[in-house]
C-alpha cells in the first residue's frame, strides 16, 4: 500500500473485511519502524451482546496487530481521520456502516450537536481526498439481499449504498470480501 493509497473494503457481515483490514496495517507496520497504525472505532455498545462483541474484537485485535492504537470515534470520522493520519500512519476505519448508523439514529434522539447525513459524508469525503497517508475504510454491502418491508429500512439500506458509491469513487482501490477472499473491484490508475 503506497502512502496515499485510500482504499474501500465492502462486505456481508462475517465476510473477512475487518480482518483484511488488520493484514492491511500489519504489512505496513513491517515496512518501516517509523511507521504507525490506528485503528478508528466507530461502534457504539448499546447492549451485553454488542459490549462482548465489541471486547472479542479488541482481544482478537490486539493479538493480530499488537502495534495498533484504537481510537473510538462514533460520529466526528472525519476530524478523527485528520486528527490522527500522517504520511507515516496508516488509518484503519471500522467501520463505515455503523457510523452511519450513529448519524441516522442515535441512541438518545437526534439533538441540535449532531452533524447532517449529507453534511458529515461531505466532510468525510473531504477527509478522505486530503489524507497525507494510506487510510483503509472497512464497511458492510447489505444491498444484495430481498428489499426490507419496513420504509425506515429500507431508507437506511438506500443510504448506506450511497455512502459506499460515494466513498468508492473517492477511493484509489475498492475490494470486497466475500468468504474470507479479496476481490478486487477498483485499482489505482
Amino acid at each position: 500500500m503506497s502512502n496515499a493509497c485510500c482504499e474501500l473494503i465492502v462486505g456481508g457481515q462475517k465476510s473477512g473485511k475487518s480482518r483484511r483490514g488488520e493484514q492491511l496495517a500489519a504489512a505496513w507496520l513491517t515496512q518501516s519502524p517509523a511507521h504507525r497504525a490506528v485503528l478508528i472505532a466507530t461502534a457504539r455498545a448499546h447492549d451485553d451482546e454488542m459490549r462482548a462483541r465489541i471486547d472479542r474484537h479488541r482481544s482478537d485485535r490486539a493479538a493480530r496487530v499488537p502495534a495498533m492504537a484504537t481510537v473510538e470515534e462514533p460520529i466526528a470520522l472525519a476530524q478523527a481521520i485528520r486528527q490522527h493520519g500522517s504520511a507515516q500512519t496508516l488509518v484503519l476505519v471500522d467501520c463505515l456502516t455503523l457510523w452511519l448508523t450513529n448519524l441516522l439514529m442515535p441512541v438518545n434522539g437526534p439533538t441540535d450537536a449532531m452533524p447532517s447525513v449529507d453534511a458529515a459524508v461531505s466532510d468525510l469525503l473531504d477527509a478522505i481526498k486530503e489524507s497525507a497517508g494510506p487510510l483503509v475504510l472497512v464497511g458492510n454491502e447489505i444491498g444484495l439481499g430481498v428489499i426490507p418491508l419496513g420504509r425506515e429500512v429500507r431508507a437506511f439500506v438506500d443510504a448506506l449504498g450511497r455512502l459506499n458509491q460515494e466513498v468508492a469513487g473517492a477511493c484509489d482501490r475498492v475490494t470486497m470480501m466475500v468468504a474470507g477472499l479479496p476481490l478486487t473491484l477498483k485499482e489505482p490508475e
